[in-house]
């Protein structure tokens, strides 16, 4: 990835060239020092420079890396903990995390798991003998070099010798590769804790799946403690000696030595696939195990705002309701304290509003000239005007397209209408503490959310939003109503479906803005309920109180009177896709509670297709290490994860089409080209990149924008077309390209 203008062009003396991934501590660059040796660069991010804590941490980590040199090990080069902003340089590796590895590639087997297992004990040998427990091994924290894998990520290790940093209220690790007295007594972890993580690993590694894999880290928590380990697919003699790992007994577990003499008796050659095992032909590829991508920082954790929300989601911090910006979380209940994480329920993505597909190119003749708006250019424009304080809600920048214009969220205004042919601002309404997106634009009315223009962060949040419908050519308001504050709202056949302002009712208004009727928000799951719209057909999701306890229940509304049809009752967590066949197609992850510090890279473990009139459900399993965020295109289920791996998945029988990991990390959900037979993505720097529908090759991409605002790391980017023009939005920027002439792209200075 190339630097950004906001990246600096060097750190502590070394020249930074590339960017090579962005996790919660920091960026991590491809730097290189005068004399030509390659070096990982992490750079921590400003808003964590500012907190003590943090640097102590920070300082701990350098210190515990300092301490290790060894052959599987990345060594510390320099650093300086002190700087404005902290910095540690690590000797550059190239490869893939193990985590990658696994999830493109499937399960290790034969010398390849004999390679690894036998390096992790000698990279864990090094740090033991530097006084240090690693305390996070994990597969994220294990590169895959050509040469063996390299440890990596010291950011909670501790010296033997030294008092461990206390954080008060938080489990300092990944509970699933956690061991026993991680969660028992924290301080007085030994090295036999990274033996049993090892064993934990080295599950992971030969099957695809995790030996404690509970609904939630609570869950997990009780699993490593007191249940037996999950070994289905384990072959001898791994099985045996992982058994020994994952003793909870500290003092029964192998000593390094011993395991070394067990592990080198581990077959060189792949045995047959054992019942229940991951089957590593899934995926193509298999052979190159070898990548370029070096993280020196795990790939999950994406930068947060000051009010420690996700990227693209608006958190309310006494409720712990909020929308997640490309899908419009709902999040129904409180944070968790046990690792900061978050319990999500069920989501539903603007994309998700209806079953009908463009046509591919492979269905037509071939490619022809695009068509475009009349007019067209290539444009740029800004969604930012000069406002006093912070949007009371995380920057939700995006647009929502007529025939021939656009009408799109920004800092300052509650929604712009942009000529689609020459980004041309015709008017702006209204002056908005939110950047929400705007709803929907139909018959001459655009709906759009409205809050009082005088509101701050710290009230703003508890007055209730209103739905307001404008004309779209004077941008009059014709009406608005007061609606919930954190669900969103939907255009279905009859007009639009919104909850009430006490969230106790669905209510649908016609064009006018008449009450067409309303629905009691009640299920049998539960009575915590949001809207949803399915090929134009309005639906809703309930939930208990606590979205992770109990099920789903499934809603149809009768769009003439909003008469409820229970249609089904579906596992906790389950979140809506669209229509595929005249069936509802919703997603089931593997874990309910248990998510990605980014939100976005949740595993899933089937679909779910239900008749809407009988309620019959079909299951339908998916491939193993199925994860990202899902989108659902004619007919297809395409997985994005932050790290850019694109997923294709057929949405009929769970089968893995393609499965590509592409240099764009953060990408927006993809857009569907109705010439070329294309998917089009852009990351939150302007990057575009074109990947074939088909098969998921390349088809092309461009270089990012060279100044898209200062809001880039806080805002999820986002991709439209009209006609066959490309409409992307990337930081608080706006830019329309044609497909087949991607590089072509005005300058701010020439933007009309």
């Amino acid at each position: 990835m190339s630097l950004s203008p906001a990246d600096a062009e060097s750190i502590g003396g070394y020249a930074l060239e590339r960017r090579l991934g962005s996790g919660g501590m920091g960026v991590v660059y491809l730097g290189r020092s005068a004399s030509g040796r390659q070096v990982a660069v992490k750079v921590v991010h400003a808003q964590y420079a500012l907190d003590e804590e943090f640097r102590t941490r920070f300082r701990q980590e350098v210190a515990a890396a300092r301490r290790v040199s060894g052959a599987f090990t990345a060594p510390v080069v320099d650093a300086d903990p002190d700087a404005e902003l902290p910095w540690m340089a690590t000797l550059y590796v190239q490869g893939r995390t193990l985590a990658e590895v696994v999830t493109r590639d499937g399960p290790l087997v034969g010398q390849d798991l004999r390679k690894l297992a036998l390096g992790l004990v000698e990279a864990l040998r090094d740090i033991h003998r530097a006084g240090v427990v690693h305390r996070d091994l994990k597969p994220s924290n294990v590169l895959m070099a050509e040469d063996g894998p390299r440890v990596i990520d010291f950011g909670i290790s501790r010296a033997v010798d030294n008092e461990v940093l206390t954080v008060t209220g938080r489990l300092i690790g990944t509970p699933p590769f956690m061991s026993p007295e991680q969660f028992a007594a924290p301080r007085d972890v030994t090295g036999a804790s990274d033996v049993f993580s090892l064993g934990s690993l080295l599950v992971y590694a030969a099957t695809g799946n995790r030996p404690f894999n509970g609904g939630s880290p609570y869950t997990t928590g009780f699993q490593v403690m007191y249940e037996a380990p999950a070994l289905d697919g384990v072959q001898e003699p791994l099985r045996s000696i992982v058994e020994r790992c994952l003793d909870k007994d500290p003092a029964a577990r192998p000593e390094l030595a011993e395991l070394h003499r067990m592990l080198r008796a581990l077959p060189a050659t792949a045995a047959p696939t054992a019942p229940g095992a991951a089957d590593p032909t899934m995926t193509p590829g298999a052979t190159d195990r070898a990548g370029s991508l070096h993280r020196a920082t795990p790939p999950h954790a994406a930068p947060r705002r000051a009010a420690a929300r996700r990227t693209g989601e608006t958190h309310n911090s006494r409720t712990g309701h909020g929308r997640r910006g490309r899908r419009i979380l709902v999040s129904l209940a409180a944070a968790m304290a046990v690792t900061g994480l978050i319990i999500t329920a069920v989501k539903w993505g603007p994309h998700r509003l209806t079953a009908s597909e463009p046509p591919t190119a492979s269905d037509s003749a071939g490619p022809s000239a695009p068509e475009l708006p009349a007019g067209w250019q290539p444009w740029r424009a800004s969604l930012s005007v000069a406002v006093k304080g912070e949007p009371v809600d995380d920057l939700a920048y995006g647009c929502v397209p007529d025939a021939a214009a656009l009408y799109c969220a920004g800092t300052g205004f509650t929604v712009a209408k942009i000529d689609a042919a020459t980004g041309r601002v015709l008017w702006r309404y209204g002056t908005s503490p939110q950047t929400s997106r705007p709803v929907g634009v139909r018959n001459g009315l655009v709906y759009v959310y409205e809050k009082p223009p005088d509101a701050i962060y710290e009230n703003a949040t508890y007055l209730t939003r209103r739905l307001v419908a404008l004309d779209a050519d004077t941008r009059q308001r014709r009406w608005s109503h007061l609606v919930s504050d954190d669900r969103p709202a939907y255009l279905f056949s009859r007009g639009v479906l919104a909850m009430s302002k006490d969230a106790k009712k669905f209510v649908a208004y016609d064009e006018a803005g008449r009450e067409l009727w309303t629905a009691p928000a009640q299920a049998s799951a539960g009575n915590t309920c949001i809207p949803g719209v399915l090929d134009g057909a309005p639906y809703g999701l309930c939930t208990p109180d606590d979205p992770a306890r109990g099920s789903v229940s499934l809603l149809r509304l009768d769009p003439a009177d909003g008469t409820r049809h229970e249609i089904a009752t579906l596992p906790a967590g389950t979140q809506p896709l669209g229509v595929v066949g005249g069936r509802t197609l919703l997603l089931v992850p593997q874990d309910v509670e248990y998510v990605s510090d980014s939100g976005e890279d949740e595993p899933y473990k089937q679909l779910l297709s239900v008749d809407p009139r009988s309620g019959a459900v079909q299951r339908i399993p998916l491939p193993a290490t199925t994860r990202g965020s899902a989108n659902l295109i004619g007919g297809v289920v395409y997985f994005v994860r932050p790290n850019g791996t694109v997923t294709a998945v057929r949405a009929a029988n769970g089968k893995r089409l393609w499965q590509k990991s592409t240099d764009g990390e953060n990408l927006s959900a993809p857009v569907a080209s109705r010439t070329y037979g294309d998917l089009y993505f852009i990351n939150r720097y302007g990057r575009l990149l074109a990947l074939d529908r088909d098969t998921g090759a390349p088809k092309w991409h461009t270089t990012a924008l060279d100044n898209p605002g200062g809001s880039v790391e806080d805002t999820t980017p986002s991709v439209l077309l009209v006609d066959d023009a490309i409409v992307a939005v990337a930081g608080n920027t706006a830019f329309s390209v044609r497909p087949d002439r991607p590089t072509a792209r005005p300058s701010p200075a020439t933007a009309g």
